[in-house]
């Protein structure tokens, strides 16, 4: 099944993603600061957001229209006192067709599901404002993850195409981690 195989598969991608985004949350020490690290998400998400466009659909994913996106994020920001003007254009994972996205949007709602221990953290710090993203769908989040991994595993029927979506999930991770590394959004 897909939903376990991918997670077991990019499970050192999403490490590697996770201990860098732990890293600059550490340096949030204000408003400004937390903008400007949300701005790392909305540099990619916004940018892969278009690139999986074709192929996520609500044939495929009903409530997508309804999912949190970088829309999200952007308001956060601006919230904030930031602003998404001059957002740098980003390495993409290789999309091209529903498996791939599938695999790219399983990293973007995976930040979602574990958007509440983000909230938490900034809480910690005294940051409470521009967490709509991070907040996720509240009461809903392990449903909406259910419905999604749901459509993902009716999507790959066998190994090659786990396989397609798999590689596109470590790819997300990867070209997302490099966002953190190269792209100076601040």
């Amino acid at each position: 099944m897909l939903s376990t195989n991918i997670k077991e598969a990019t499970k050192e991608a999403h490490l590697s993603l996770e201990r860098q985004v732990i890293q600059k949350m550490k340096a949030i020490r204000s408003n400004a600061d937390y903008a400007d690290f949300l701005k790392y998400f909305y540099t990619y998400f916004s940018q892969v957001e278009k690139a999986i466009a074709p192929y996520i659909t609500a044939e495929l994913l009903p409530d997508y229209n309804d999912r949190r996106n970088s829309s999200y994020l952007k308001n956060d920001i601006e919230a904030l006192g930031g602003n998404v003007n001059d957002i740098p254009t980003v390495n993409l994972p290789e999309i091209n067709n529903q498996l791939q996205a599938l695999g790219a949007l399983y990293v973007m709602e995976g930040s979602i599901m574990g958007g509440s221990i983000i909230v938490k953290m900034l809480e910690k710090g005294g940051i409470t404002e521009g967490v709509s993203f991070f907040s996720g769908y509240g009461e809903a989040t392990g449903q909406k993850w259910g419905i999604f991994v749901g459509v993902m595993n009716a999507q790959a029927t066998n190994e090659e195409e786990e396989n397609i979506a798999v590689k596109a999930a470590n790819e997300t991770f990867t070209r997302f981690a490099e966002v953190f590394d190269d792209v100076n959004v601040a």
